[in-house]
């Protein structure tokens, strides 16, 4: 598997994205080209994916060896400065559902933790329900802390 910072829109984006999203809600509608245009576009906000290794061992001499592994997770970070410091915060995390179990989101929350690190936050936060019991062992395996706080919405 390998993970990675997208910076560009592309049609295989487009294409992760109808196939993640609604497995992360089922309320929420898949970006388009031009909605991942959008995102990726926004300072501050970073989009990682998870990719699998293809298995060449079985491929003929006319496979395209150079063609990376299709995408089957993603997590989106964003940064902000406050008064306090620069802060991140972890949202849509997904890993396909044939996928999950392998190592994926554990990759994903690593890598874009480091990255958060690296570029001077403080603290990384995200949000779970506590149905989604598995994700909430991930995090917490991960060494994310539950806190006792309350979480608004208007």
């Amino acid at each position: 598997m390998s993970i990675e910072l997208v910076t560009d829109a592309s049609p295989e984006l487009v294409d992760a994205f109808a196939r993640l999203i609604p497995q992360l809600s089922s309320s929420a509608q898949p970006l388009g080209y031009d909605g991942i245009d959008q995102l990726l576009d926004q300072p501050d906000v970073y989009l990682f994916i998870a990719r699998d290794e293809p298995d060449y061992t079985t491929a003929g001499p006319e496979v395209d060896t150079t063609q990376p592994g299709q995408i089957l997770g993603m997590l989106t970070l964003v940064t902000f400065h406050i008064p306090t410091g620069m802060r991140g915060w972890i949202e849509d995390v997904v890993v396909d559902e044939t996928a999950r179990g392998k190592g994926l989101g554990r990759a994903l929350i690593e890598e874009s933790v480091a990255f958060a690190k690296e570029i001077g936050c403080k603290t990384v936060d995200l949000t779970s329900r506590p149905s989604r019991e598995a994700a909430n062992r991930l995090y917490q395996s991960c060494g994310f802390e539950k806190r006792e706080t309350n979480v608004y919405r208007h």
